[in-house]
């Protein structure tokens, strides 16, 4: 595991599944952790889990100030933000035609919008610095669309652009961003998943443990890859098939927005 002693991680989603077991491997390799989710009594128990270089702060997400609000106090208890790991989120299962307003809204701005308040919260220091790491967990319907998962697709693909769209903003700044995919996962949304009806993946025994990716996580925290997909290696070679050929995708946009990029970084 690298080693991220002398480094401030926030964590959104802290006080459950992935988001908590990525608190909980960041802490054991030394970082200090801020942890952001709503359930105060999860994360003030998850503090005295981790002691005293972990800072835990309740948090509506959804909203602006909030997100705002949540890296300045984490960056205030713990030193500026060196990883930002965007993991909070919701899934409701929904055909097209059945997609609720207020379910669109709250997954939309729980996944693409917190990513996106949470990124201009934390850049600034990190520009400074020129070091950082962004890390905004989608998932591998971030990279196909899944029938019955209209509200949560569409919001996993956002994040995923959003990555990438970093990607290149980013170059040459000594910040980098990455898209985390991961496929099943044995959470309380998994098991929300199967007993709303087929999922069109696997059962929960044999779905990964949140474990597994959190410590996927970590290492992508210590690299530069923009995209890693968290699978058995088959169906990881299956996924970056699905979601097509980003690696040139990426080359492409470069240059053809190369002019744009190069006056930005001159300003």
């Amino acid at each position: 595991m690298a080693d991220f002693a002398s480094k401030t991680v926030l964590v959104t989603g802290a006080s459950r599944g992935i988001g908590r077991a990525c608190a909980e491997q960041f802490a054991a390799a030394g970082a200090a952790v801020g942890l952001i989710a709503r359930d105060r009594a999860a994360l003030d128990g998850l503090v005295t889990q981790l002691g005293a270089r972990a800072h835990a702060v309740a948090a509506d997400l959804t909203q602006v100030a909030e997100c705002r609000r949540a890296v300045a106090e984490v960056a205030a208890a713990l030193g500026p933000v060196d990883v930002l790991v965007s993991c909070a989120g919701v899934l409701h299962r929904d055909f097209v035609e059945n997609v609720e307003p207020e379910d669109f809204e709250q997954s939309w701005r729980l996944h693409v919008g917190a990513a996106l308040w949470l990124t201009q919260a934390v850049l600034p220091a990190m520009r400074e610095r020129r070091q950082g790491r962004i890390l905004l967990v989608s998932s591998e319907l971030g990279l196909i669309g899944g029938p019955s998962y209209a509200s949560y697709c569409t919001s996993k693909w956002g994040l995923v652009g959003l990555a990438e769209v970093l990607h290149h903003e980013l170059a040459g700044s000594g910040v980098s961003a990455c898209a985390i995919c991961p496929g099943d996962v044995q959470t309380e949304q998994l098991r929300g998943e199967i007993a709303w009806g087929p999922t069109g993946g696997t059962t929960f025994a044999k779905a990964m443990s949140a474990e597994r990716v959190a410590r996927v996580i970590v290492e992508a925290a210590a690299g530069k890859a923009p995209l890693v997909i968290v699978d058995r290696p088959h169906l990881r070679a299956v996924f970056k098939l699905l979601g097509g050929p980003r690696g040139l995708s990426r080359a492409i946009v470069r240059d053809a927005y190369k002019q744009l990029l190069r006056s930005r970084a001159q300003d």
